[in-house]
């Protein structure tokens, strides 16, 4: 087959956003799955779907789940998805790490060799994880929880769990969005939840579409917004009234700014009336 020549335009086509989540247990990564604003459907791996029990009914009407207990139940998914048996703007796999930690110990019963098994592992996931990746016109979102690690040099980091560290360290090359979701206070002191999603030398990050800011609010609908460059339309606020006061012998004080709706003048005399009353006022000074 030949090789298809095409415009930077063509190439760069959106087939969906493709989005890595790690963080906390309890930081509201399933949560996170019900602010799409659109149809999504959320494969699940973990027994832990209260947290999206009391969602919205209109929220909910937009979301099918799916619930898996092994690897074959996800790749079954999957063809389901890609055959079009089932439409929607956004596809979620929480958690991978699930999903990872039921293919190793599937491998292991298989297996006695530990090595072996992990290879199984390695090989598998990654190809399942590339599949999901690939689904096109589909945004695609998946979570997995996180690890603390701290080296040799004592530096503390957070980066995506996944059993075997081979796996662990290919995870965040797979997708263009990586952020880490993590809770910090505002300046009232309450807890905000936030995604970040440039690198430091703590959280393991990263955004290749380079429209997003380094703390961005956990919200999918308002992050797709943004990289596709479809900004919130900003509603200006109404003119705030200002007071100006005249000088000291006037005594007057005067609000001035949304403009103020005059005063209805009544008449008190008639036309006739009042030619009646200049014709007098002529006569008297004659």
């Amino acid at each position: 087959m030949a090789v298809k020549i095409t415009t930077v335009d063509e190439a760069t086509v959106d087939n969906g956003v493709k989005i890595l989540v790690h963080g906390q247990a309890g930081v509201g990564k399933t949560v996170l799955t019900t602010t799409t604003g659109a149809p999504t459907i959320l494969v699940s791996a973990e027994a832990g779907l209260l947290s999206i029990k009391n969602a919205p009914d209109k929220i909910k009407k937009n979301m099918r789940i799916a619930t898996v207990r092994s690897i074959d139940d996800v790749e079954e998914v999957y063809w389901q998805v890609a055959d079009g048996a089932w439409e929607a703007d956004w596809l979620m796999l929480d958690s991978i790490t699930e999903i990872a930690e039921q293919v190793l110990a599937k491998a292991g019963e298989d297996s006695p060799d530990p090595r072996q098994a992990y290879g199984v592992l390695i090989e598998r996931m990654t190809k399942l994880l590339k599949a999901f990746r690939d689904l096109e016109n589909m945004n695609v979102y998946m979570s997995c929880k996180q690890v603390r690690f701290t080296d040799d040099m004592g530096v503390t980091s957070y980066v995506p769990m996944m059993p075997g560290a081979k796996l662990a360290a290919q995870i965040p090359y797979l997708f263009d969005e990586v952020f880490a979701m993590r809770v910090m206070q505002d300046d009232q002191g309450e807890d905000k939840y936030i995604l970040q999603t440039h690198r430091d030398f703590q959280y393991e990050a990263k955004d290749r579409s380079g429209m997003l800011n380094k703390y961005e609010p956990a919200n999918l609908k308002k992050i797709l917004d943004k990289i596709h460059g479809r900004e919130e339309e900003k509603i200006e606020p109404p003119p705030e009234k200002k007071t100006e006061i005249l000088p000291e012998d006037k005594k007057i004080v005067r609000e001035i700014g949304a403009p103020k709706k005059p005063k209805e003048v009544k008449a008190t005399t008639t036309v006739e009336e009042d030619v009646e009353t200049a014709e007098k006022n002529i006569k008297v000074k004659k």
